[in-house]
């Protein structure tokens, strides 16, 4: 499919597809034949964020084209994202759920596993193989790859370089459903301002800056803003419409008690109550804190809502019967988003987040990354349960890897968290219900970490041998035992934590691609192998709306497709033009 030109720098993707006008209230779908030239670069030296733009476009275009969704039109728009949901972790997810409903765990399919359309996404950054979240979904929402670290802002300017990034920020897919009269919301288990949805609505190149007091003051004098202070002061007049999660201390003042844990107070240190700024200005938004506040609303007719649930991250989900305030579960923040969002008549924006799966696979501890990726499958039931399949594009993917491995060779049926029984060599005759061994004759489970806390030599925190939840070690000593005997140890148990072979205080993030499922209009375009950014793309060729506020912005060629990279300062210039410099 691809052509070489004969210009030199530069290649044509000989692709043919159809597009939608690019007005967003034209009638009917009107087809144009055309080639996207995309330089060809000396890489990764000659990556700029137009290039990724342009080629993000072009990929999109002909996994469009290749799949015959050239006219479909989605008006609603819902990403989920995984964070650090691996191949390995869905696959032993959909093995443990099957397994707790007492039916064949190998074969049973988590809910976005039977959506009829998938992908591989390749997850690398410009500066990292193995990347980090925020890169990635910064890649994810604005079609441009970018620096680990960096949240909403291109590769060109230095980490934590507050001026350089001035006219490097990159406009995002909710920032351009928002001004196109959509609704939008942002939800996730982990704090609403961490870097997966900060990256949906924030420009800053440094992504630990959440709250002021996290900022050098030199930054600060410069005038970046953190994230909890941008989410409240979006620059359309109507804000995002729901954001859900946790992290109240970032929107709290110091010295403010948290109205969960009254020994806890707010981080901010420049004195704005971000939670009383944003009720003063949306009167007829409704702001809650716990579960039974929101299960007290009467959601179809919130026209906006801000659910702030704990001063950090919410809890896991094996842990949350325990929080006395009560919190409620990612499947019920997403129905409870999407009651609010769908009263708009233009349709909606929705990035939801398990941002916890991430967290528990840094933390080296199988069960509650399963026990999250399973919660995040019951979140996108809901989804698929309170939309029209017909107008509502729904993209499920990750961010990046993990380590966790799926290996040995367990008899089928074998519990996922268990030990393994069966064969201990591929060359076995027969599985049998017997604990295989390792070559010391030792038993060894089918999950297990390549780095990480699970590290069984002694810590500063855990004797040698298995190590249990939560683990967070700053220093080891080498194993001296040989690998523990797990014969009568319950690998079982939730708090149980795999082995990882390098002694590291957290687990890292992997490299390898993570996979893409998809229903609703558009979503056939995901197939193949895709770079990340093209996701972005993908999304905004199929939703009329959003493709024309990016035409609006100029980015888009004769036939309508966007192409060009748009500016912030420019859409800035649209949606608010007092605050363009």
């Amino acid at each position: 499919m691809f052509r070489r030109s004969t210009i030199a720098g530069h290649f044509a993707l000989g692709i043919t597809f159809s597009l939608l006008g690019a007005c967003a209230s034209a009638p009917s779908a009107t087809s144009a034949h055309a080639a996207i030239d995309v330089p060809a670069i000396r890489r990764p030296q000659g990556e700029t964020p137009q290039w990724w733009f342009r080629s993000g476009a072009a990929q999109a275009a002909q996994a469009s084209a290749q799949a015959h969704a050239e006219g479909q039109r989605a008006k609603n728009v819902i990403v989920f994202l995984g964070d650090g949901m691996s191949i390995p972790t869905i696959t032993a997810a959909h093995v443990l759920a099957g397994q707790r409903k007492g039916v064949d765990g190998e074969s049973y399919r988590l809910s976005f596993e039977r959506m009829p359309f998938s992908a591989l996404s390749r997850t690398y950054e410009t500066d990292q193989q193995t990347p980090d979240s925020a890169g990635t979904m910064t890649a994810i929402m604005s079609g441009v790859k970018t620096r680990a670290g960096f949240i909403g802002v291109s590769q060109v300017p230095k980490r934590q370089d507050c001026a350089a990034s001035r006219g490097q920020e990159l406009v995002t897919t909710l920032e351009l459903a928002a001004a196109a009269g959509m609704s939008t919301g942002a939800v996730s288990t982990a704090r609403i301002t961490h870097a997966t949805p900060a990256a949906t609505y924030g420009h800053l190149p440094e992504r630990n800056w959440e709250v002021d007091a996290a900022m050098p003051a030199a930054v600060r004098a410069e005038g970046c803003k953190d994230f909890a202070a941008q989410l409240i002061d979006f620059p359309v007049a109507n804000g995002l419409t729901v954001a859900l999660g946790g992290g109240r201390r970032n929107f709290l003042p110091a010295g403010v008690a948290d109205p969960e844990y009254p020994k806890k107070s707010g981080a901010r240190l420049d004195g704005r109550n971000l939670v009383d700024e944003w009720t003063s200005r949306h009167p007829d938004g409704k702001y809650v804190w716990n579960a039974v506040q929101l299960d007290a609303l009467d959601l179809a007719h919130t026209p906006r809502l801000l659910g702030l649930f704990e001063p950090s991250h919410m809890r896991y989900e094996h842990d949350r019967p325990k929080d006395a305030g009560g919190e409620p579960s990612l499947a019920q923040m997403t129905r409870s988003a999407i009651e609010v969002l769908k009263q708009n008549p233009n349709g909606f924006f929705l990035m939801v987040e398990g941002g916890r799966i991430d967290h528990a696979l840094h933390a080296g501890n199988a069960y509650r990354a399963l026990d999250e990726t399973i919660s995040l499958a019951d979140a996108v039931q809901a989804a698929l349960d309170a939309t029209d399949p017909a107008h509502t594009l729904i993209v499920v993917t990750a961010d990046h890897s993990h380590t966790l491995s799926f290996a040995g060779y367990p008899r089928r049926g074998n519990p996922i968290l268990g030990k393994v029984r069966g064969a201990t060599d591929s060359y076995d005759e027969e599985s049998t219900a017997a604990l295989a061994h390792d070559t010391t004759g030792l038993p060894y489970t089918t999950l297990g970490f390549a780095n990480g806390p699970g590290y069984t030599g002694a810590s500063d925190e855990q004797p040698e041998g298995p190590k249990h939840f939560p683990h967070q070690p700053k220093h080891y000593t080498a194993i001296s035992k040989g690998r523990p005997d797990l014969t009568d140890v319950d690998t079982t148990d939730p708090d149980y934590m795999q082995e990882a072979t390098v002694p590291l205080g957290g687990e890292t993030h992997g490299g390898e691609d993570v996979a893409i499922f998809a229903s609703g209009p558009g979503a056939a375009a995901f197939h193949g192998e895709l770079e990340e950014n093209t996701i972005f793309h993908v999304i905004v060729q199929h939703t009329p709306r959003i493709r024309a506020e990016l035409c609006r912005l100029g980015s888009c060629n004769a036939d309508g497709v966007p192409v060009d990279r748009p500016t912030r300062q420019a859409w800035l210039q649209q949606v608010a033009p007092a605050m363009v410099r």
